[in-house]
């Protein structure tokens, strides 16, 4: 539609963590890729980290019905493309923690 994405938060990260969109839209990552079937939600979710739900669902054999957006996640992504894709993808601590 030639159309600005309507941004709206889904999810805050700590104070001192920046997550850059931009970059990631630059590089061709789609929304599905961090939020998961968006297209099929009725509201765009991101469960982050550990929670009961989270444990409850991993124990009885269920999907998240989101991607849990962690460090560990992001971290786990970039090496991952880095070396399928010979991206840089940046892995530095200051990148996203300020």
């Amino acid at each position: 539609k030639n159309e600005p994405i309507p941004w709206v938060r889904i999810f805050k990260v700590p104070e001192y963590v920046y997550f850059p969109h931009k970059a990631h839209v630059r590089a061709g990552v789609t929304c599905q890729t961090c939020h998961g079937p968006i297209e099929t939600m009725a509201v765009v979710e991101a469960k982050t980290g550990q929670t009961l739900a989270n444990d409850l669902l991993n124990l009885v054999g269920l999907a998240r019905t989101s991607t849990p957006l962690t460090m560990g996640w992001c971290v786990e992504c970039h090496t991952t493309m880095n070396a399928k894709n010979k991206t840089k993808a940046p892995l530095e601590c200051a990148i996203c923690h300020h």
